[in-house]
């Protein structure tokens, strides 16, 4: 009899062990993201600020440095770091629908996915395009967390789907410096739901990196503080004139990604198919030319110009937005690492900056910024939940919640009637190429 309990004693110390052992290997994978991630910004604000600083000795070396620099970086990205172009959420987003087996799960989330999108996603920054490092940060803790799955123990609750989701969230925690940002874009974006029994640890691994991050980088934002003064019935126009130029706007935005992910006809077509490199080139060479145009604000992540524009130092360029968006769409097109959603939300400041400027309704400048930032990103993502918690997190009191959920919502409303839901979308391009990878048969 004392056996008997002295066994199941063991026993229950054994499962105990393993599950703590689990849980701490989640939550240092977890941690490693976030250092990571930290790491990763920091190379990118390095990078930009040597950009800027060449750019001011030299006004025209971004002809030389943005297509050339895009020439280099797309061969290093066929070469060597193939997957790790663009965002990196769609290829999130199909590593969660791919089972582990399939051939394709190593372009999608690895080890050598996340050192590509660190290294040649700062470059990217560093030649003058026009993207963010918050998507890219999605796909470096997804493939950090998920590299962890040999070491968990036997029957241990966290499937490798859930690494993944675990990891994404966490990329954009860190990336923010907002724990609430990543649970819900992990909710809304990425899994759409959480299994019960995995709610727990899932849900710590992302607070953590968010903790880890806020703890080495600060609690600060990137984009400053946005002193809003009214939140009252005034309020009203511009919810509707920010939800619906901005839903139309990204709509568009969003469709034009779309169809740049698809083979385009006559000798563009071609060009962008069989020379990739030269076709990079060519878009990086159309980003210098807009920067030109831009004074160089259509260059980097954005963050710099609408820091300037929100403090009253700089007002952005009349019709910046556009300029940004097109920049992004040139920088996205050559098929490099890089994200949308700090360029997204730069360019809702330029609408919101466009709008204000209008002088429509008596309100003070950064209301109608904050909403079109808000309305903007939620256009582009069609996450309208996360766009308003990433813009709440910048604002001095959270009064405009409501406001900023409703141009939030309204925009994605408008966004679907032009586009379907843009991750998702890519996310299928890489599953059916997965798929007939699959399926076709073996070359000897």
């Amino acid at each position: 009899m004392h056996t008997l309990q002295r066994t199941r004693k063991s026993l229950i110390r054994l499962v105990h062990w393993r599950i703590w052992r689990g849980r701490m290997l989640v939550w240092l994978a977890a941690a490693l993201a976030a250092l990571m991630i930290v790491m990763f910004a920091r190379m990118v604000d390095l990078a930009i600020d040597g950009f800027n600083h060449l750019r001011q000795l030299a006004p025209w070396s971004p002809l030389l440095l943005t297509g050339g620099g895009g020439m280099l970086i797309a061969w290093l990205t066929q070469r060597y770091f193939k997957g790790a172009q663009g965002s990196g959420i769609p290829q999130v987003i199909a590593a969660l629908h791919i089972p582990d087996d399939a051939p394709g799960k190593r372009f999608l989330v690895s080890w050598r996915i996340a050192a590509g999108k660190i290294l040649l996603g700062s470059a990217a920054l560093g030649c003058g395009f026009s993207s963010g490092r918050e998507g890219p940060s999605v796909q470096v803790g997804a493939s950090l967390m998920y590299a962890v799955r040999h070491v968990l123990p036997r029957r241990f609750p966290v499937q490798p789907q859930h690494l993944i989701l675990a990891g994404g969230a966490a990329g954009i925690a860190a990336a923010f410096n907002t724990p609430l940002a990543g649970i819900v874009f992990a909710i809304e974006e990425l899994g759409r739901k959480f299994e019960e029994r995995t709610n727990g640890v899932l849900l710590t691994a992302i607070i953590l990196a968010g903790v880890i991050s806020i703890s080495l980088q600060g609690n600060y934002t990137y984009f400053g503080r946005l002193a809003v003064t009214v939140v009252d019935s005034r309020l009203a126009l511009p919810i509707l004139l920010s939800g619906i130029i901005a839903g139309l706007c990204g709509g568009i935005f969003s469709r034009l990604m779309l169809l740049g992910a698809k083979p385009w006809p006559g000798k563009l077509g071609w060009l962008k198919s069989r020379r990739p490199v030269l076709f990079a080139g060519l878009c990086g060479l159309l980003v210098a030319v807009l920067g030109l145009l831009s004074a160089g604000a259509a260059h980097g992540s954005g963050y710099l110009p609408t820091q300037q524009a929100l403090s009253g130092s700089a007002p952005l360029p009349f019709l910046y937005a556009f300029e940004k968006m097109a920049a992004t769409l040139f920088s996205y097109f050559a098929g490099i690492p890089g994200g949308i959603f700090a360029p997204s939300l730069a360019v809702g400041a330029g609408l919101g900056q466009d709008l204000a400027s209008l002088n429509l309704v008596d309100i003070n400048a950064a209301a109608w910024i904050a909403l079109c930032m808000a309305a903007f990103l939620a256009a582009v993502t069609q996450a309208p939940i996360t766009s308003f918690v990433i813009v709440m997190e910048m604002i001095d009191g959270h009064a405009m919640v409501i406001s900023l959920i409703a141009a939030a919502f309204l925009a994605s409303l408008v966004s679907r009637a032009i586009s379907p839901l843009l991750y998702h979308s890519l996310a299928q391009g890489f599953i059916t190429r997965d798929l007939t990878t699959a399926t076709s048969p073996a070359r000897h």
